[in-house]
């Protein structure tokens, strides 16, 4: 007797492991230490700015709203500290060099321009990144994405604006508790596609409370009317202690939902693949014809991260850490509080072991749930083992539920489409029982 297939929205696995099985380091490492002896010839830097102008009613995102007193003075001054302290710990006995780089949120620009370009500065004249020399994808939103902070971007090095407009249809975005108007939405991206800034992404939401698939195109050909370099299409959750999760009950999503998300993923991707879009993962699609927006030699599988600011992971092959997390709006705001008093930032606060069977799941769930697949001789060459031999039982599995390309090429594990369908539900059966059980025990705050 087969066992059923899990369900297919069950969490986006954007990173491995979630921060809710981080716990407090014993020891408190230092950074120096941490760093000693690893690559830092092709790092990605990421800069957390967690500040929004509203709470979206489906965001778990470490963010809070509005910035009294001087906050994002304040914010950006103990970034300032924290770059310093961590270029400082990566030293300069080997070549130090960022292949990429991302300002995320929150809304980065949420910042004026003139604190934008500090921002800049600090990645620049702290970090040492050459922010015109390498791919910057910056995160914005339809009411911060002014003419002002959007030309300071581009003349920055900015490659790629990321706007999240979620539903181009006014109901539907009043029901995500996102309220805006579509005009609004426009002129925002004209502005945006004024800067020539070369990539635009888009994210749209599915399975909102009254979505069809005419409203759901109405949505996609908005969009698509823009000529987006990528568009993102991301399944709504309702999360404890979120906005929307305090109107309905999340164990509600039950296989109604799950049906509706599905038909509507479904249509988005065959109308986007049909109007000259590829499939990168589940949630990204690629117009077939944009140009690469720079070189881009990081490799997610095996890089290191250094993150900067209080949401930001940074990474190291044997070592995910952070600051402490939460959702809960007043939790949020002390952790910030706490972030910005903060003088010595030279040591590891939060974080997760990457043990060597760990790092082997890591591999394969960044790599199996992009649509590209994942070579096994490369997984062979790091880890010295097979994929079929660590994770035999698992793809077995997924072989069974048919998620698994049969037709790949020889040396590739690919997802099939229907696997790609249920990344959702896919990714979470590689989570080890050590993760698992840390996730559990997590008290969400």
């Amino acid at each position: 007797m087969s066992t059923p297939a899990p369900r297919p929205y069950r969490s986006y696995v954007y990173a491995y492991p979630h921060k809710t099985a981080y716990r407090p380091l014993t020891g408190r490492p230092e950074l120096a230490a941490l760093w000693a002896g690893e690559p830092k010839d092709a790092l990605s830097l990421y800069a957390h700015i967690p500040f929004c102008e509203v709470r979206c009613g489906f965001c778990n995102l470490f963010t809070r709203v509005g910035a009294p007193d001087e906050l994002t003075t304040r914010y950006l001054d103990a970034l300032d500290r924290q770059a310093t302290a961590v270029r400082e710990a990566l030293g300069d006995r080997d070549p130090v060099r960022f292949a990429t780089a991302a300002f995320g949120g929150g809304t980065p620009t949420f910042l004026t321009a003139a604190e934008l370009e500090r921002l800049c500065d600090i990645a620049e004249k702290r970090m040492g990144v050459d922010l015109r020399a390498v791919p910057l994808s910056v995160e914005t939103s339809p009411a911060t994405a002014t003419a002002d902070r959007l030309a300071l971007l581009a003349d920055r090095g900015a490659t790629r604006l990321s706007i999240g407009v979620q539903s181009f249809v006014e109901a539907e975005a009043r029901a995500a508790v996102r309220p805006q108007r579509r005009a609004d939405v426009e002129a925002a991206l004209g502005r945006i596609r004024d800067t020539g800034v070369p990539v635009l992404n888009i994210d749209l939401i599915y399975g909102i409370d009254g979505q069809t698939e005419r409203s759901w195109r109405v949505s996609l050909d908005a969009a698509l009317a823009w000529r987006p370099e990528e568009l993102y299409l991301y399944p709504l959750y309702v999360r404890p202690l979120t906005g929307l999760g305090r109107i309905k009950d999340p164990a509600a999503a039950d296989r109604a939902w799950d049906e509706q998300r599905l038909r509507l993923y479904r249509y988005g991707r065959d109308h986007l693949v049909a109007h000259g879009y590829e499939q990168v993962s589940m949630r990204m699609f690629r117009r077939a014809d944009a140009g690469p927006a720079g070189p881009d030699d990081y490799a997610c599988q095996t890089d290191g991260m250094i993150g900067l600011g209080c949401g930001a992971r940074s990474y190291t092959s044997a070592l995910h850490y952070s600051f402490d997390y939460a959702v809960d709006m007043r939790e949020v705001r002390s952790i910030i509080d706490v972030y910005t008093e903060t003088e010595d930032f030279s040591r590891a606060e939060h974080g997760y072991g990457m043990t060597g069977p760990e790092a082997r799941r890591r591999h394969l769930l960044q790599s199996l749930l992009q649509a590209e697949g994942m070579p096994v001789a490369g997984y062979e060459e790091r880890f010295g083992s097979s994929p079929f031999a660590d994770f035999g039982p698992d793809l077995a599995r997924f072989e069974g539920y048919g998620w698994l390309d049969a037709d790949a090429p020889s040396g590739l594990l690919r997802l099939s489409p229907e696997g790609l369908a249920h990344s959702d539900g896919l990714g979470p059966e590689l989570f080890s029982a050590a993760v698992r059980a840390a996730m559990a025990a997590y008290e969400a705050k």
